[in-house]
């Protein structure tokens, strides 16, 4: 007779679990964390603040704080799992080391940043606990990541493939967020894994169940049949009220309208407190470059050459320093940077003349808006822009859960 599952709860561990993107998700599908582990401290009391929201009692214990490289963190986990069933284990390193975007920076392309081993601690616990699936994001620049001229992503599907089936097909693992009905044009890499011993389920069966809802700008027309239409700025912040650089509209008595189908996924209608909608202060000469990109649709670059009396001083700025982020378009990608000056995300409104507030980058990256972040400004902007889109999560958590119902009935 098969078993049933109907009321099970699977368990999760979250490595490298940020502020808790891709926990919200899974905690959204009946997931239960038995523990986190970050190393950053706000992170972590995001984390504590959001699993009281869940009921969870141990927060202390689950929550682990620290370096996920030191000796003890395998028993510090062991505590806070107290015998329990791992089913899954999810996270991924942090992505600085791997993007693109880092190795510009760094004059050695990142090659002698330790972050580049992270994957190994992922590993070791991963093999520790040995659970039925595992899932790991990061970002598309770890398929050219280096290390001393040699390759990061076959080492880190050798080290995860040693107990697991794993692919490494771009085709298959390259995932973007505006296909989840996330307002952002974010790719990401995904690599799941199910145990070599658990015959009952191969690894297409849970890609092939991360089912795409929308379609992208750039996807063809002839992909689009059957999927929604992206979601655009304007249905992600369209009703938020307006606030001028150096003010903060945040209140205890916002009344959401829930108009639409993203902002129904992320909040609830009706009259609840608005956080974090506090806007950064900027000079005249930045709020004038802001209104002549919005009222031409202009790139920063067609803004140079048109306006050469509204060049900046500095000489290490580039085209893509200052950018609109268009009312009828998703978000171009929410990044950790954002927490330094925030000029690559331009509100849309000619009258604003701002860049994001928390709460706007905080709904780019479908937080519901009842998540509390913890720490300063700028500490909230670095936790959402390492941050997994939470509707993104659910998508995975959603196939995971399908997995792990199969795998229980068989």
């Amino acid at each position: 007779m098969a078993k049933t599952t109907k009321n099970k709860k699977y368990t999760f561990i979250d490595l490298f679990a940020g502020c808790g993107g891709l926990s919200e998700g899974f905690y959204r599908q009946g997931f239960k964390a038995v523990a986190h582990v970050e190393i950053d401290h706000y992170a972590c009391e995001t984390l504590r603040e959001r699993m009281r929201y869940y009921g969870y009692k141990n927060i202390d214990k689950e929550v682990v704080e620290g370096d996920i490289t030191s000796p003890d963190i395998i028993s510090r986990i062991d505590e806070a799992v107290n015998g329990r069933e791992v089913d899954m284990i999810i996270g991924g390193p942090p992505c600085q080391a791997y993007s693109t975007a880092g190795r510009v920076r760094d004059k050695k392309g990142m090659e002698n940043d330790a972050r580049n081993f992270l994957f190994e601690s992922y590993v070791k616990i991963l093999e520790h606990y040995l659970p039925k699936l595992f899932v790991f994001e990061n970002v598309t620049g770890l398929f050219s990541a280096k290390v001393g001229g040699e390759s990061i992503l076959p080492k880190v599907i050798s080290a995860l493939g040693k107990h697991y089936e794993v692919i490494s097909d771009p085709e298959k693992i390259v995932f973007n967020t505006s296909n989840y009905g996330v307002p952002q044009i974010r790719k990401r890499i995904i690599l799941i894994g199910i145990r070599k011993d658990i015959k009952s389920l191969n690894i297409s069966d849970i890609y092939n169940s991360i089912t795409k809802t929308h379609y992208d700008p750039e996807m063809p027309d002839s992909d689009r049949k059957g999927l929604k239409k992206f979601v655009d700025v304007k249905e992600a912040l369209g009703d938020l009220p307006i606030v001028y650089p150096g003010q903060d509209a945040s209140t205890d008595k916002f009344n959401y309208p829930c108009d639409n189908e993203f902002l129904k996924a992320i909040g609830k209608p009706g009259i609840h407190p608005l956080m974090d909608h506090i806007c950064r202060k900027h000079n005249d000469v930045d709020r004038e470059r802001f209104r002549v990109m919005i009222k031409n649709r202009w790139s920063f670059g067609e803004m140079r050459k048109a306006r050469p009396d509204l060049e900046h001083e500095h000489a290490r700025v580039f085209d893509n320093s200052y950018v609109v982020q268009w009312w009828d378009l998703p978000s171009k990608t929410i990044i950790a940077h954002l927490h330094k000056d925030g000029f690559q995300f331009i509100h849309p409104d000619y009258e604003q003349a701002r860049t994001f507030t928390v709460r706007e980058a905080a709904r780019i990256q479908s937080f519901p808006d009842d998540f509390v972040f913890k720490g300063s400004r700028g500490e909230k902007y670095k936790q959402i822009g390492n941050a997994v889109p939470c509707l993104f999560a659910e998508a995975l958590a959603k196939a995971a859960k399908k997995a792990l119902n199969t795998i229980d009935t068989l």
